[in-house]
């Protein structure tokens, strides 16, 4: 009943005001926030229901899977974006290379990179490239801005606030110091800072893909005691009425799912050692 209740709350017709909103928002600003908002709400009203309707050891085990449902949704979120981003300046950096190469100056380098990335979706890299341009414009420290830019510009800008994100742009910063300091190329060390990006991203590509058969298995042996309790309640051995009805049984239903937790929080860290290298 509480699944049924929570799903027919992400699927709630909007009203006719948001229809006109939504219509006259772009669909990449307003979609994710919507969905974002739903799930949000479906995952708080669950501890409540089951505080309302199972009493207060099945609402702590709810809140406890609520909250582990919402880390794994925001780490995936946050891994899309890194990759987004991560694309977006690979492709700013092709095209500061190749103005760099025909005699541009920096300035109009960065801000011709700026305009091929503008756009809601690379917000923050465009955001990041108009600073350098300004900055380069005026003859200031390029590099000293990319390193500011963590507290100043945003998370968006340095890689949705990752640490991944942020030490690309730290490369950026340090071949664009190492040209300006010691008369080198600058295409020539920002063709090098992109390959070592672009070695890096594959690499953590080919890692993520060898590693979602050890992520699936954590999952699947996570939700095995689901089964369990399934196939109890079909057998007519009634698990539910033992964990629901207080007592030890919901003492032994707040131990299981914390520990359920704590071996998928364990496997996401041992899979982010791999990754995060």
């Amino acid at each position: 009943m509480l699944a049924a209740l929570g799903l027919a709350i992400l699927l709630w017709v909007r009203p006719r005001a948001q229809g006109r909103a939504h219509e006259l928002i772009p669909a990449e600003r307003v979609r994710p926030t919507l969905r974002a908002d739903r799930l949000g709400v479906g995952l708080a009203l669950g501890p409540v229901l089951a505080l309302v309707f199972a009493g207060a050891s099945a609402a702590l085990a709810a809140a406890m899977a609520a909250g582990m449902a919402q880390v794994m949704l925001v780490s995936q979120r946050r891994e899309r974006a890194g990759a987004a981003e991560m694309a977006r300046l690979l492709a700013a950096l092709e095209v500061m290379v190749a103005e760099l190469r025909v005699g541009a100056h920096p300035a109009h380098a960065c801000r011709q990179a700026a305009d091929d990335c503008s756009g809601a979706a690379g917000a923050g890299t465009a955001e990041m490239l108009q600073m350098m341009a300004g900055r380069a414009a005026l003859g200031g420290d390029v590099a000293a801005g990319i390193e500011q830019a963590r507290g100043h510009v945003g998370d968006s800008a340095a890689g949705s606030g990752s640490a991944a994100g942020f030490a690309a742009w730290q490369r950026v910063a340090v071949a664009w110091r190492t040209a300006e300091r010691y008369g080198l190329p600058m295409a020539e060390l920002l063709t090098s800072v992109r390959a070592d990006l672009l070695a890096r991203h594959r690499f953590k590509a080919r890692t993520t893909a060898a590693l979602a058969g050890a992520k699936a298995t954590a999952l699947v042996l996570a939700l095995l005691p689901i089964l369990g309790i399934v196939l109890g309640q079909a057998m007519g051995a009634a698990p539910l009425s033992v964990l629901l009805g207080g007592g030890l049984g919901g003492v032994l239903l707040v131990i299981g799912v914390g520990l359920v937790c704590a071996g998928l929080l364990w496997s996401r860290r041992i899979v982010g050692k791999v990754t995060d290298r």
